[in-house]
């Protein structure tokens, strides 16, 4: 996945060295998920393969690395994930979910609007 801008400082100066060491070192360019995404589309690991085919879709597979703990600061490789974008947009749902809400919230707060449970 792309690193937002905002999110940059907080990746470590050698992040595309750790990230290529997962996905290509230790995953061998394969999905290491195993069912922790929540999809319920695979039994065992996943079969996605970095620049093939995904199963289901069609669409080509961009291995990318997942931070279980969603802390980019937490580099620790027991942390760190290989996981195909399908795995890790589905893993990361629900922390999606919460900082999609606060900065739609920040965004209106910053437009001096109040938010409507306010007294």
């Amino acid at each position: 996945m792309p690193i937002r801008p905002e999110n940059r400082a907080r990746y470590p100066k050698n992040w595309p060295e750790i990230s290529a060491g997962i996905r290509f070192g230790r995953a061998g360019k394969r999905c290491e998920c195993t069912g922790e995404c929540g999809r319920g589309t695979h039994a065992g690991r996943c079969p996605n393969v970095h620049n093939g085919i995904a199963y289901g879709t069609g669409s080509r597979v961009i291995l990318t690395v997942a931070h279980l703990d969603h802390t980019p600061e937490n580099c620790d490789p027991e942390n760190l994930r290989a996981m195909c974008q399908g795995c890790h947009l589905h893993y990361d749902r629900d922390h999606h979910r919460q900082t999609a809400a606060a900065t739609r919230r920040a965004a209106v707060e910053a437009a001096g609007q109040l938010p409507l449970d306010a007294p």
